[in-house]
């Protein structure tokens, strides 16, 4: 199960473009917490330098976040992030309230393990590629994992990881894989590399050029 991350927050009294901006220069991020059925939409605001330092993590994007508004702490994910086309500033957040009862759908990373030491490592001008780096998962908010783990330490030349393969924690499911095989997507793929399959002589190159060169005598 992902561990839950604690962000304090404060209520958000003025709205509107003008009150957003003073709060950006007072170095705070607007934002808005919705959804769990009756619960009317909160505006919040959140210290940049916080928001800033967990933009830089996995968890903020795929984890259960405990806001705490004033010791009233509410369970949401992150649904949205706008961003400043150019300056490394963060202009609003967007939460959804979660309910422990009920399933959620989010996207998790995939952690690679083994790869060094997998068979198609060691073999010469074999590399391997890494199709997604993420992926989205069904479960109960207590069931949700941190990331998922994708062992390659098997991996050979010409091998393909898909999605049905990926080793799901307990409680978890990939709603892609039920629309249809078609949606079964390669994870990870080992290939020769571009350079060794320039290098591969074509066929009937060679008898080519050895016509031209006997045209040239």
């Amino acid at each position: 199960m992902a561990k839950t991350h604690e962000i304090s927050v404060a209520l958000r009294k003025d709205e509107g473009k003008g009150a957003s901006r003073r709060l950006r220069r007072a170095g705070n991020v607007p934002a808005i917490v919705y959804g769990g059925g009756k619960l009317a939409p909160v505006s919040i605001q959140i210290s940049h330098k916080d928001v800033l330092l967990a933009s830089q993590t996995e968890w903020f994007y795929s984890s259960i976040l405990d806001l705490n508004l004033n010791g009233d702490v509410q369970k949401v994910l992150l649904r949205d992030m706008q961003r400043h086309p150019f300056k490394q500033q963060i202009l609003h957040l967007d939460f959804l309230r979660i309910n422990e009862n009920e399933e959620i759908r989010i996207r998790v990373p995939l952690h690679f393990i083994n790869q060094e030491t997998s068979p198609a490592n060691k073999t010469a001008g074999c590399i391997i590629m890494h199709e997604i780096t993420e992926v989205e998962i069904s479960c109960l908010p207590k069931d949700l994992p941190e990331f998922i783990e994708v062992d390659v330490c098997d991996l050979k030349f010409d091998d393909i990881i898909h999605l049905s393969a990926l080793k799901l924690p307990a409680g978890t499911a990939i709603p892609e894989l039920k629309l249809g095989k078609e949606h079964d997507i390669a994870v990870v793929i080992a290939k020769l590399g571009r350079e060794e399959v320039d290098a591969a002589p074509v066929e009937g190159a060679e008898s080519a050029e050895k016509k031209e060169g006997e045209g040239d005598k």
